[in-house]
């Protein structure tokens, strides 16, 4: 009976131990040594990064999709700083000749990501042709009174840190009100009722899915990506923005509704769904909204935002999840969904299979990992398991 009992204490000890190791986050050797496993893979793979993207057209790689991955490569070089990064980054802009794609008029915010990087770039080593062309075709939005350009969650991303970037570089309060209305168009008028629900505090990804559009279980659809773009977007603002700066409320606002909102709807494995509200809607293991999700949390931590005890084990087990499920031996990464504005878009996801854009996935990827490099250190472990305990 003895021999028993102390079998059974074992047992009980070693999955309590297992529990605890699978809930703490990584060294911070260890967050970095993945993000720049994944990064190589990417940059052997695109040697030229001014090379012509090849899927069903040729598209110019300073799109949207090229875009991401390079705010992800400047987080990675915030935390490690390389010259072999920064210069990736500069021959990418070089190449494109520090322009935009479709050129100096266009509106559609896809084509002012690259700026965000563009604008990072400057300020490093301020050469006036890295930004003139960005500024020109954003001064000729300021100047217009149209402020509907932003009618799908996604662009929120693409552009409104880059407003938030200029307001700050020429100290312009007119880029923070522009940016202001126009994201209040896309919250509240756009579609008929405004694209966020302030029921669900979450997003619909644009007039397509705004209500009485329904999933098949007959909840609202919500898109993991294009809430997780919303997400990225309010972080890197708040990021930009002065302590002061008007509508700073607004934003930190919505991304808390947003994120608590999110808490409950992460899968048993740390993923989300890319179906938030109907997990039998293409549900499975799918990295960018996860990593995007990761990616808010952990900032909101970092920065003093968010209890600690109730986000760092959602942070923690949504990391581990990613790392140790989606990144391949040689830095590709798996269950990236493909482009698109829905959850049976870009299917299917597996640990195999290979999205339309790579770089996209990646730039998200490096994003969480940034934010979750600075969370990691000896108190790390600690912590998690008080938060277990409680």
């Amino acid at each position: 009976m003895k021999t028993g009992r102390i079998k059974i204490l074992i047992t009980v000890l070693v999955f309590t131990f297992s529990l605890i190791q699978a809930q703490q986050l990584p060294s911070k050797k260890e967050v970095l040594a993945q993000m720049k496993l994944t990064n190589a893979y990417f940059m052997n793979k695109w040697p030229d990064p001014g090379k012509e993207i090849v899927t069903d057209k040729k598209r110019p790689s300073n799109i949207w999709t090229r875009g991401v991955y390079y705010e992800g490569l400047m987080a990675l070089n915030q935390i490690s700083p390389d010259k072999e990064y920064y210069n990736y980054a500069v021959k990418w802009g070089d190449s494109h000749k520090w322009g935009l794609n479709k050129g100096v008029t266009t509106r559609n915010a896809d084509n002012h990501c690259c700026g965000q990087t563009y604008i990072d770039l400057y300020r490093i080593e301020p050469k006036p042709e890295r930004i003139c062309n960005l500024k020109s075709s954003v001064d000729l939005m300021i100047q217009s009174s149209k402020i509907d350009d932003w009618n799908w969650i996604d662009a929120l991303q693409m552009a409104m840190p880059v407003y938030a970037q200029l307001g700050v570089l020429y100290k312009d309060d007119r880029y923070f009100e522009r940016m202001y209305q126009m994201y209040m168009h896309s919250k509240t008028v756009e579609g008929g009722k405004g694209l966020f629900n302030p029921e669900d505090n979450l997003w619909w990804r644009d007039k397509d899915f705004v209500s009485p559009y329904k999933e098949a279980n007959g909840r609202n659809c919500y898109w993991s990506r294009g809430n997780g773009w919303v997400v990225a977007t309010l972080v890197r603002v708040l990021d930009i923005l002065p302590k002061d700066a008007p509508h700073r409320e607004e934003y930190q606002t919505t991304l808390l509704k947003m994120l608590d909102a999110l808490v409950p709807l992460q899968r048993e494995d740390g993923f989300w769904n890319v179906s938030l509200h109907n997990p039998k809607n293409f549900g499975g293991k799918e990295l960018t909204g996860t990593a995007l999700f990761t990616y808010g949390m952990t900032w909101g931590i970092n920065n003093g935002m968010l209890n600690k005890q109730k986000y760092l084990p959602v942070v923690t087990k949504a990391w581990q999840a990613m790392s140790k499920e989606s990144v391949h031996n040689n830095g590709f990464l798996g269950y990236v969904q493909g482009t698109g504005k829905q959850p049976s878009d870009g299917q299917p996801v597996t640990f195999n299979s290979v999205p339309d854009f790579e770089d996209y996935g990646l730039g998200c990827f490096l994003l969480a990992g940034s934010e979750v490099y600075k969370l990691s250190g000896s108190n790390t472990s600690i912590e998690n398991k008080i938060a277990l305990k409680k």
